[in-house]
């Protein structure tokens, strides 16, 4: 991993385009925030504040992201083992190494990706870096979660995926930046519904059920819409067991991302009160 405070010191200034594509750079954004978390450094300075104010309250704010990325590449190489050879990753932010492809490409060479965030620079950004011999094998949508069936129905994830054939939908760290006015569970089934028969989801999903008491009354509290950080909305485990109601789980179930199949690679380094992110991957009807 980039240590942070390079890519601090590094990060690049607001591109002289941001204003045209809508993005404002004053303001905190999650993929943004979770690049800078990971170390990377496509990130900007409310990004980083956000980040460190969080980080005050919480220190072990970039391990848990870094074991949801572990985890990430461990349930896509879970897939690929089971057969799955096609895609849909939303919410996917910045790339970071592995991406979803080079993960899912490692067992099997022809899978098939389609990555889709609501962020334009986000999908600018992954269609300049992520390349493929198959220029036909990974697709880059701009599109909102809340707004499932537009993803479904999009040109481009049909000329991306084929919906005769099963699915790996991928739900990582995504689903918290949802308020429940969003209706966060009626886009989950939406998209369980809309996929073919055979696929599989794989879900992600901040907790605060392991923190102490003191650390999640303060983090309620920046979670608030006047505390700046945008929407961002921590789930109970029973919470977040409601978004699969209804499906196979793969066991060992719902569990933190830490005791999701821990004897594969990547291998989780932390405890489950560090990581704070509780993980599923379900077989669909």
């Amino acid at each position: 991993m980039t240590d942070n405070r390079q890519a601090h010191a590094s990060a690049p200034d607001p591109p002289a385009d941001l204003d045209r594509l809508g993005v404002d750079v004053s303001r905190p954004h999650p993929a943004r925030r979770y690049d800078y978390l990971l170390g990377g450094k496509d990130n900007f300075a409310a990004d980083r504040a956000s980040a460190d104010e969080l980080a005050r309250t919480f220190p072990h704010i970039r391990t848990a992201a870094q074991e949801n990325r572990r985890f990430l590449i461990r349930a896509v190489r879970w897939l690929a083992r089971a057969g799955i050879r096609q895609f849909l990753d939303i919410g996917t932010g910045y790339p970071t190494a592995p991406n979803v492809h080079e993960a899912a490409r490692a067992i099997t060479p022809d899978s098939r990706v389609l990555y889709v965030d609501n962020d334009p620079v986000v999908v600018a950004h992954a269609r300049a870096l992520l390349t493929s011999p198959q220029p036909d094998a990974i697709g880059y949508l701009q599109a909102d979660l809340r707004d499932p069936a537009a993803i479904l129905h999009s040109p481009q994830t049909r000329a991306t995926l084929d919906f005769h054939q099963p699915i790996g939908l991928l739900l990582v760290a995504v689903l918290h930046f949802l308020d429940d006015t969003d209706h966060p569970y009626e886009a989950v089934n939406t998209l369980i519904e809309g996929l073919p028969p055979g696929s599989f989801l794989a879900l992600s999903h901040v907790t605060f059920d392991p923190l102490p008491d003191d650390t999640t009354r303060t983090l309620t509290t920046l979670a608030r819409p006047a505390a700046g950080h945008g929407t961002f909305r921590a789930r109970t485990r029973t919470e977040i067991a409601q978004f699969v109601t209804g499906v196979d789980l793969i066991e060992p179930g719902l569990v933190s991302v830490v005791d999701w199949h821990p004897d594969q690679d990547p291998k989780p380094q932390a405890p489950a009160e560090h990581a704070a992110f509780d993980a599923v991957v379900a077989r669909l009807p």
